[in-house]
């Protein structure tokens, strides 16, 4: 089942993507894509798509899930990406947390910030929780999950690693975390650690890789986070991206106002934003 939000920012509605690739109307079942509404979705794949409204148009794509307490994200999951970055794959899992006013949808803008001079594109497998969570096994992580969604997580490298301070400020900037187009249940997503992941920037090849060369896999990040603190339903977490940023190459190369970025995940969907200066 591929469920997703769309309408107008702030005003987004419930709906799923039928066979034919047309989007049906959940609002008369469900006000929104949030907690318990994540943690039943039974309830939802009971429902004959055919008997819902048709969504006619193409509306705004709003980000797949509500609600999000946590936005939680997973630095250098990748051992190519950390070789790129000149670091070392960490003995832990590195955790950082994104600002959930970063959220934004799959095809919304990228707003660099006024002072950037350093916007840059990340592709990540975003991990949506779908029933509270607290000291899990990695036996039992994967169950605490609602769905897989593509995740742009637009980072702001002067201001993550040049200004002092944690990574969180390059990263929680306005429109920093396009999130969509759907909410894919697991049921669809047979393996998560075989999923191939691409990102171009105005129309070249930047990132191509795959998520069977993560660190640490999904249940291991489910797990480990949920020793910290309760995972609650709604709650994102992003994590980590292949090699291919612009932080990266030689020399390194950023976004700027009117480049447009093209990322995807198969059988997750794709986005499609324009970097727009703020």
């Amino acid at each position: 089942m591929k469920l997703l939000r769309y309408g107008p920012q702030g005003q987004e509605k419930p709906g799923l993507l039928d066979a034919d690739g047309a989007i049906r109307d959940l609002s008369g079942h469900v006000s929104d894509l949030s907690g318990a509404v994540l943690t039943d979705l039974d309830r939802l794949k009971a429902i004959d798509p055919a008997s819902l409204p048709k969504v006619e148009g193409s509306p705004r794509l709003g980000p797949c899930v509500a609600g999000t307490g946590k936005f939680i994200c997973i630095g250098l999951n990748y051992a190519d990406h950390a070789a790129e970055s000149g670091l070392k794959v960490p003995p832990e899992p590195v955790v950082f947390m994104k600002a959930t006013s970063a959220i934004c949808g799959p095809n919304d803008p990228i707003l660099i910030p006024r002072t950037s001079q350093k916007t840059d594109w990340e592709v990540e497998l975003g991990v949506v929780i779908g029933k509270p969570g607290k000291y899990l096994t990695e036996a039992q992580a994967l169950d605490h999950v609602a769905g897989y969604c593509v995740i742009n997580d637009v980072s702001e490298r002067s201001f993550q690693t040049e200004r002092s301070g944690q990574w969180t400020k390059g990263k929680s900037c306005d429109n920093f975390g396009q999130t969509g187009p759907w909410l894919v249940t697991p049921d669809e997503v047979p393996d998560p650690q075989d999923l191939p992941m691409w990102l171009k920037v105005n129309g070249e090849m930047m990132q191509n890789g795959s998520t069977r060369t993560m660190v640490y896999g999904v249940a291991h990040v489910v797990a480990y986070l949920s020793q910290f603190f309760t995972l609650h339903p709604g709650d994102i977490i992003s994590t980590g991206t292949p090699p291919g940023v612009g932080m990266g190459m030689k020399p390194p190369r950023y976004l700027k106002a009117g480049d447009v970025v093209e990322l995807g995940i198969d059988g997750l969907g794709s986005q499609r934003q324009t970097c727009v200066q703020d």
